[in-house]
């Protein structure tokens, strides 16, 4: 097999990052709560926030953790119907369902971004929207916040695939009520596991932070800026609400904190990478990168791609192909247990009928591309994929 560049390793911790790890393990201080003020989580939180732009940030021990406090902390009665992308991650559905709710499974199209239409036609019976902003593809959020707003619904974003990328000249993220994002190895900021949530609400960070596993008042570390309506929120929910126990740890805040400067750094390579790439898939007639919307600004750490034209067995076979010339490819659709095809998602009890978005994923291509891959790099992904399409369909083409 040909020898591609290595997608899988992210940059290296940062030393200050590894200074402050030394520093925690001399003294066992791992625990968020166990410093009065300014533990390394209450740092990262404020850092976040103060970064992204919202009022509040609780950090938590995955992006599935906070998307679940999320839908708690709205206090959405049980069985609420909670409208989200049918393209998205199983941990998207299961949050929903771990919160006592019921996911409304929305289509997406051939951009993967969900379908307005049936979108706008499932509103009429939902509780909550959960958009899930998945590779990064941002949906026309426009079109999403009328519609709750119409509805009086709250909107939740999972923002996972998305930290750096914009929509109108705002985060994705601070759109929302609720916004999540992740901080597991492959997203842009590295903690191996651990999340984070934002919002401007004063009652639904408190009741966050409390269920995230605040007890007795440890919740008062979360108000370091003596924010006299978190103070009263806090005091309203105190032994109201059930612990979930989902807290972060210091270890792993102190991986993230010093990567928050290399953001915009990061968002700018992988955008080049993406951008470079895609325009070297497109000069193909068998793949095909979807645009992004007029108001998005992306922030790619992955390449998605459609194939055109294939059949199941040349789509197996491209996947192959690709493989043969040294880089990984996935068609979402075809794999019998990939995470992210709705129809492996049977804890549900029900798989409902959702024809665009299977046909979708049964062409719909997968690949890593991370910011710190070169463009050298990235032209031996683009070659090796142009290649892979070459053999499986060059001689078709060619005879025609």
């Amino acid at each position: 097999m040909s020898l591609g560049p290595n997608v899988y390793d992210a940059e290296p911790i940062p030393a200050e990052a590894r200074e402050e790890i030394e520093r925690l393990l001399l003294s066992g201080d791992l625990f968020r709560y166990t410093a009065p003020k300014d533990a390394p989580v209450t740092l990262l939180e404020r850092e976040f926030a103060e970064m992204i732009g919202a009022r509040y940030a609780l950090a938590v021990a995955s992006c599935s953790a906070a998307l679940f406090l999320s839908l708690k902390a709205l206090d959405l009665p049980r069985g609420a119907k909670v409208l989200i992308p049918a393209f998205t991650f199983a941990a998207v559905p299961s949050a929903v369902v771990h919160a006592d709710c019921t996911p409304v499974l929305v289509e997406c199209r051939d951009d993967y971004r969900i379908d307005l239409d049936d979108f706008r036609a499932k509103m009429a019976g939902a509780d909550a929207v959960l958009i899930s902003h998945m590779r990064g593809h941002t949906s026309d959020m426009d079109a999403i916040t009328a519609a709750c707003a119409a509805k009086g619904i709250p909107l939740v974003e999972d923002a996972a695939h998305s930290l750096g990328t914009v929509w109108d000249g705002r985060n994705i993220g601070t759109i929302g009520t609720i916004g999540c994002f992740s901080f597991q190895s492959y997203k842009l900021l590295n903690a191996g596991e651990g999340g984070i949530l934002i919002t401007d609400d004063p009652d639904l960070i408190a009741r966050a932070v409390i269920m995230s596993g605040a007890y007795e008042h440890n919740w008062g570390k979360h108000n370091p800026q003596r924010d006299e309506a978190l103070a009263a929120a806090f005091a309203t929910w105190q032994n109201r609400l059930p612990l979930y126990n989902t807290r972060l740890s210091n270890m792993s805040a102190a991986l993230v904190r010093p990567q928050l400067k290399d953001v915009a750094r990061r968002v700018a390579d992988g955008r080049r990478n993406h951008d470079h790439t895609a325009a070297r898939l497109e000069a193909s007639p068998f793949l095909t990168v979807p645009a992004k919307l007029d108001k998005e600004v992306r922030a790619p750490d992955s390449l998605q791609f459609n194939l055109v034209d294939f059949s199941r067995g040349e789509a197996l076979a491209f996947q192959d192909a690709a493989k043969a010339r040294g880089v990984s490819v996935q068609v979402f659709g075809l794999s019998t247990d990939n995470a992210r095809a709705f129809w492996n998602w049977q804890f549900l009890g029900g798989i409902p009928d959702l024809p665009k978005t299977r046909d979708m994923l049964s062409k719909a291509c997968d690949t890593r591309l991370p910011a710190r891959l070169t463009l050298e790099d990235c032209d031996v992904i683009a070659e090796a994929l142009l290649g892979a399409a070459e053999d499986v369909k060059g001689v078709k083409a060619a005879a025609e």
